[in-house]
């Protein structure tokens, strides 16, 4: 696969900017994969390519557009979009999930599969989502479900490779992949299993998630042999982004909680608190692919919210954020796992927006604080939105510069999957 790079603006005569190559071969399941340095920020490009099995035989492929990111400089508008829980099976009503087991799971009867006479293009929020043209996209996990349906379930490389075909090949997903940049983290159901950490002999193994993961989504090159699955990005004077891995450095999610029980690991805190430290931008942003504030499932012990799970970490960091003074001024978390939007403030003032299921039939309603069977049955939390009725959808972040009258101003704005909004919250920035 040959990748020619063009800003978007120049004349189709104009030699392109840089041109890649790279084998899309059978081990890779034909992912071809290159990188370009040295953009220029703020700036729209075109990537054409040109596909065959021999150089001299290449006919043209596929074409996308992408705007590079303002970077630190640059008071800019910011506009992005936050997803989570992308069930195919559920969405087209595969007739082998079983229901009976979904109810023991959620309490609530399985939704109905969307029959609209536009299921063949896919999740009708991938289309309210383009249309309103965000900088940026970003999959917090979830994106495929291996585990869905539980009987058969993906287990070996072949069955999972087919997991992530079925899902991007659907026509809206297209569409947003030509026009839209994204980024990319994976939660449980496209690692291994529900709820998984690293130990058990399920299928699939820790080692084949991770390989699958690396393959099928861009967090690095093929080739680098050390890929990091952490990071962070400065997408403009006003705004910084953290990209956390919580599922490959966990500590067993059987262990009792305490000081020396992480889901991040040492390296991975570390690294987190020392860059939200080194950030001077007036907003910092965690994109979790777990909760760290909930309420959830009292059932669960697999996220910095559950009772027995990794709470002990989750009020360390939070008495770390307390400490540097970041949690009521320019600090939020994001998270994705939960199949429902709400907005909580944990006691300490920390504020967690959670994206809910990108599709109806993959939503529920939440536990609400102060339900004997959520994770705070004591009603500590405080929730100025949860959804309800539940329906799919996510969540666009706004953020905009300060003028020479008005503070830089953040947005979280929920909307369902035909791009109706659901709730509003503004944050405006300290002076």
């Amino acid at each position: 696969v040959e990748f020619r790079l063009r800003r978007s603006d120049a004349q189709p005569t104009d030699p392109p900017l840089a041109v890649r190559t790279a084998p899309a071969s059978a081990e890779r399941d034909a992912i071809a994969r290159v990188q370009f340095e040295n953009l220029e920020p703020g700036v729209s490009y075109t990537c054409a390519t040109r596909i065959g099995a021999l150089p001299s035989a290449l006919r043209p492929g596929p074409e996308a557009r992408f705007k590079t990111l303002p970077g630190a400089e640059a008071a800019t508008p910011v506009r992005f979009v936050v997803v989570t829980g992308m069930n195919y099976a559920k969405f087209h009503g595969d007739d082998r999930i079983d229901r009976a087991e979904h109810r023991v799971q959620n309490n609530t009867d399985l939704p109905a599969p969307y029959a609209g006479p536009d299921k063949a293009l896919g999740y009708p929020a991938l289309a309210s989502i383009l249309a309103l043209k965000p900088d940026f996209f970003i999959g917090t996990g979830d994106n495929v479900y291996y585990d869905t349906p539980t009987n058969p379930r993906a287990e070996t490389l072949d069955q999972m490779r087919r997991k992530w075909h079925e899902q991007f090949v659907q026509p809206r997903y297209l569409d947003l992949f030509a026009a839209v940049p994204t980024y990319w983290e994976i939660d449980d159901h496209d690692f291994r299993v529900d709820d998984c950490d690293l130990t058990g002999n399920d299928a699939p193994s820790p080692e084949l998630g991770r390989r699958v993961m690396l393959e099928q989504l861009p967090y690095t090159l093929h080739d680098d042999p050390e890929p990091l699955t952490y990071r962070t990005f400065r997408a403009s004077k006003d705004l910084q982004i953290w990209l956390t891995e919580n599922r490959w450095y966990r500590s067993p999610n059987k262990t009792p909680d305490g000081p020396d029980k992480s889901i991040w690991g040492v390296e991975q805190r570390a690294w987190l608190e020392r860059t939200l430290a080194q950030s001077d931008a007036t907003f910092k942003l965690l994109i979790s692919p777990t909760p760290l504030i909930g309420p959830d499932d009292l059932r669960k012990t697999d996220n910095h919210c559950d009772i027995g799970g990794f709470q002990h970490e989750r009020d360390a960091f939070f008495a770390w954020l307390a400490a540097h003074q970041m949690e009521r001024s320019s600090f939020a978390i994001i998270c994705g796992d939960r199949h429902w939007q709400y907005h909580s403030i944990h006691p300490s003032g920390v504020e967690e927006f959670s994206t809910g299921a990108l599709v109806d039939a993959n939503s529920r309603l939440g536990r609400l604080p102060g339900d004997p069977q959520s994770t705070d049955p004591e009603g500590l939390i405080r929730q100025p939105y949860t959804q309800n009725p539940a329906s799919g959808g996510f969540l666009r972040v706004t953020v905009t510069p300060a003028t020479s009258d008005a503070p830089a101003r953040l947005e979280f704005d929920f909307r369902d999957e035909h791009g109706e909004r659901l709730y509003r919250h503004e944050r405006v920035a300290r002076p």
